[in-house]
Order: structure tokens, then C-alpha cells, then sequence
């Protein structure tokens, strides 16, 4: 390196936090000439600042961690409020219910859409939808559906586990041009991060 760079002599100063070296400055002279004691404290010096720098950017990361997690705590608190104010205010009606559930979340997770189907013998039937393109609920709601197994609605049904694909177009079903996930890509432009949840008796 010195003989590439051409440096003679260095100086290194250590990034001092709570007794450990986390970090260095090197700093290097091209002719043989050692750093005189003043310039060596002031870049301890500066070694000090650039510790209380990086102290003070991870607190204030962890408090920003903090107050994220509170706001998303909130805001899924939020959600479960309307949705079970919903269900009180319309008893015995199914479909409000499937909206306010849909809408909050599509939006908690930043998803595009979402659909909910519920299982109808060995298919499923698309109930609601949110936010979907009309083409797309045209598609699901036209006749019941019956997934590949390795699709993610394939995969629940079988496993009754929660299944997340990262991307659609990756699974084999796709590749061989089965028309449930193809539909899906074209229709509604999924591709990646498709989770799905199902619950011991209904999905």
C-alpha cells in the first residue's frame, strides 16, 4: 500500500467508545516525518467528536426505531377499532365487515390491493376486494378459483400456515403458464410479496 500510494508515515488514532475501538482515523504523510504531540491531541481530538457523532446518530436512530414502532402500533390499534366498529354497527351483515377489514390491511402493510376469499369445497370464492383493478375483480369474482398447489392460495389451503411468495413469477405454476397466477400478473399486476393467512376453519 505505501509503496502504491507512496505515504511514508501514518497515524492512527483510535475510535474510543466505552473502552473499545469501534473505528479509526489514519491519517499519512508522503515524507518521513513524524506528527508532532500537538497535532496527535488534536486529532484525538476529532477522534472524540467523530464518537459523540456516531453515539449521538444511534440514539437518535433507536428513538426514531421507538417512535416508528408506537406509530405502527397505534395505527394497527386503529385499524382493529374500525374494523370491530363495523361488526357492531352492522349485525348480521358480512360485506361491510370485509371492506373495513380489506381497507385497513391493504394500507397498514402498504399493499397495492387485497382480496378476500372464502372457501367454497375444494375451491375458493372471491368475496371482497379493495382497491383492485376492475379487470382483476372481474376475473376472481366470474367463477370460484382453484389455485395451483404451489400457489400461495394452493399452499395455505393445504398447509393452513401463513405463506408469503416473494415473487409470483419465480414459481413453477407460473412458468408453465397456469392461468390462475398468470391472470393474477397480468390482471392485477402482482409479481412480488404475495402473503396469505387462513384460519383453522375458514380461508
Amino acid at each position: 500500500m505505501a509503496l502504491r500510494m507512496g505515504h511514508r508515515t501514518t497515524l492512527a488514532i483510535p475510535l474510543m467508545r466505552e473502552g473499545e475501538a469501534i473505528g479509526a482515523i489514519l491519517i499519512r504523510r508522503m515524507e518521513v516525518r513524524a506528527f508532532s504531540n500537538r497535532q496527535i491531541e488534536l486529532v484525538e481530538t476529532f477522534a472524540a467528536q467523530a464518537v459523540i457523532a456516531i453515539e449521538n446518530t444511534r440514539l437518535l436512530n433507536e428513538l426514531r426505531q421507538r417512535t416508528g414502532d408506537l406509530s405502527e402500533s397505534l395505527d394497527q390499534q386503529t385499524a382493529t377499532s374500525e374494523v370491530l366498529r363495523v361488526i357492531s354497527s352492522s349485525p348480521g351483515e358480512v360485506e361491510p365487515v370485509f371492506q373495513a377489514i380489506l381497507e385497513n390491511a391493504t394500507r397498514i402493510c402498504q399493499a397495492r390491493f387485497g382480496t378476500l376469499y372464502l372457501r367454497d369445497s375444494d375451491a375458493f370464492r372471491a368475496v371482497a376486494t379493495h382497491n383492485a383493478p376492475a379487470a382483476y375483480v372481474e376475473a376472481r369474482k366470474r367463477n370460484l378459483v382453484r389455485p395451483p398447489p404451489d400457489s400461495a392460495l394452493g399452499q395455505l389451503f393445504n398447509t393452513h400456515q401463513v405463506v408469503q411468495i416473494a415473487d409470483i413469477t419465480a414459481v413453477k405454476s407460473y412458468i408453465d403458464g397456469d392461468p390462475y397466477l398468470v391472470d393474477a400478473v397480468k390482471l392485477g399486476a402482482i409479481a412480488r410479496s404475495s402473503p396469505f393467512r387462513c384460519s383453522r376453519t375458514k380461508c
